[in-house]
């Protein structure tokens, strides 16, 4: 149930904020003809229009910004802008985006407050909840007048989620290995892949430990040898050659680890950020269940936070 307090997406445009049928403009004069709309509506960002239009396809070079089939989400962080400011196109016969296989068919302009990092993971929450497939996009973009657009998004009650979570910053691809692996597959990993950690599941497909570059690096250089101030007597990497000659026969609980950081779906993210730190980490790992589902990058979440 809904509280008084809950914000509903509708809460940052009107009716008047939304332009159907735009097919015959390119990606971006949509983008200017939005902004000046915005402008036009007595919301007004500090900036000029001109230096906002820049922040916002500056934002576009970075990498495109459709989030799903036929959806675009085109923003920029502005200075000084205390709220959210949000512009709506749609389009039938779709918009050609750069970069892009398919056309869009919905636009929304997102205008956010610098100082407020978590907003737009949570407009955008809201907005894939209204938009949730194909088919309701599909029915949006040949609505015929902003009327109808804007109380279908009213009528569906897309609410703002109170915090942004782990499934929100997570990445859904991702590097496992099977405990039943051997040392030999594991450095090959760490090699062709460029990656220092890999999830370890089992044969059911269940989250087991980590693998870590080094705790490779502690099997070969046992910690009595790291008391040695002096080294130059192993200098031609006796011990790797030891671990080299056994890679073949060593299964990976030798160097599993099973102490990390593990969160839900469901965990806040400013919690994750929490895990992370605890542990030192540059990952968390999100399970359901058992099942490894996404992982949190360190600087992914970075630059969610920070930066997009």
């Amino acid at each position: 149930m809904k509280n008084s307090s809950d914000i509903r997406l509708t809460a940052f445009f009107g009716a008047g904020d939304i332009l159907p049928h735009c097919g015959e403009l390119s990606r971006d004069e949509i983008i200017r003809k939005l902004v000046e709309d915005i402008y036009r509506s007595g919301r007004v960002p500090p900036t000029g229009i001109d230096e906002t239009v820049s922040s916002v396809l500056s934002r576009e070079k970075d990498g495109s910004t459709v989030i799903m089939d036929g959806l675009a989400l085109p923003h920029a962080r502005i200075e000084g802008l205390a709220q959210p400011r949000v512009a709506v196109a749609t389009s039938e016969r779709g918009v050609v985006w750069p970069g892009e296989d398919s056309p869009v068919h919905v636009i929304f302009l997102l205008l956010i407050p610098r100082d407020k990092p978590a907003l737009y993971l949570q407009i955008l929450r809201a907005l894939t909840a209204a938009l949730k497939d194909d088919a309701t996009l599909r029915v949006v973009a040949a609505m015929t007048n902003a009327g109808d657009i804007y109380r279908f998004f009213e009528s569906g009650k897309a609410y703002l989620p109170r915090y942004i979570t782990a499934a929100d910053i997570m990445s859904r691809d991702f590097l496992t290995l099977k405990d039943t692996d051997t040392l030999q597959t594991c450095v090959d990993t760490f090699i062709g892949h460029q990656v220092s950690e890999v999830a370890v599941l089992d044969r059911d497909g269940d989250l087991k430990g980590v693998v870590r570059a080094g705790e490779l690096l502690r099997v070969c250089l046992p910690e009595y040898l790291l008391w040695m101030n002096d080294l130059t007597p192993i200098a031609n990497f006796e011990p790797f050659a030891q671990v080299l000659e056994n890679e073949r026969r060593t299964w990976l609980s030798e160097i599993l680890v099973k102490d990390f950081p593990v969160v839900t779906p469901d965990t806040p993210a400013v919690q994750v950020a929490g895990e992370m730190t605890r542990y030192r980490s540059s990952k968390c790992y999100v399970r359901e269940g058992d099942k490894l589902v996404g992982i949190v990058r360190l600087p992914k979440f970075l630059n969610k936070i920070f930066r997009e």
